[in-house]
């Protein structure tokens, strides 16, 4: 068991910190010693009681070349609300030439974004693609807070990044995900539902 010791003067807010277990073997010959360590994260919140609000903000895009040619998108996020955030996310293209359409991509979001930190995150894409332009649709979420962003990109034709570009955002509310879910689980019935009456039909008629 750990027990943490607050003192009574310290400020609301969320405090990080680790706690370690280490186990250390005597030294070997040559004088070598053995060391295993665990850590477990703890997010402490000094307060009411209160769940501290979470939230952030997509704050834009780059488009760009990684070292092999392969397209990359840059996207900046900003924690604006009060606790740390794990987030998730994905990018997809559409509107691109000929009506292309691809997608998603799973974004690499590194660490845990602390209280008003602004982070980097790097979107690989397909060495397929053509350059464009795009339009890039952004979805990041932290337990029930999401948020969404797009933004018409055009990859460039060498190794780098390009020009920042603003985006329009967005909130996706976990409520809208349900019912799109709901939508889609309604018209994959209503299709099994309407084959089935047809097949019926058909026996009927044979």
């Amino acid at each position: 068991m750990v027990k943490i010791q607050v003192p009574p003067r310290t400020e609301p807010g969320e405090r990080y910190a680790v706690v370690w277990v280490e186990t250390s073997s005597k030294p070997g010959k040559g004088g070598v010693t053995q060391t295993s360590r665990v850590g477990i994260r703890v997010y402490l919140s000094v307060g009411t009681g209160e769940v501290p609000k979470s939230d952030f903000d997509i704050v834009s895009m780059a488009p760009g070349r990684n070292p092999e040619g392969i397209p990359t998108v840059t996207a900046t996020v900003r924690n604006t609300g009060q606790r740390a955030l794990d987030l998730s996310g994905s990018l997809s293209l559409s509107d691109g030439p000929g009506g292309l359409a691809v997608g998603p991509f799973p974004a690499t979001l590194g660490t845990t974004l602390a209280i008003g930190d602004t982070e980097p995150v790097l979107i690989t894409l397909n060495d397929q693609l053509p350059a464009g332009p795009w339009t890039a649709k952004l979805t990041f979420k932290s337990g029930l807070t999401s948020h969404a962003a797009k933004a018409r990109l055009t990859f460039p034709s060498t190794v780098g990044q390009g020009s920042t570009v603003p985006v329009d955002h967005f909130t996706v509310t976990w409520w809208m995900i349900v019912l799109a879910v709901a939508g889609a689980l309604l018209l994959a019935l209503l299709i099994v539902v309407l084959r089935l009456i047809r097949a019926s039909r058909a026996r009927v008629a044979g």
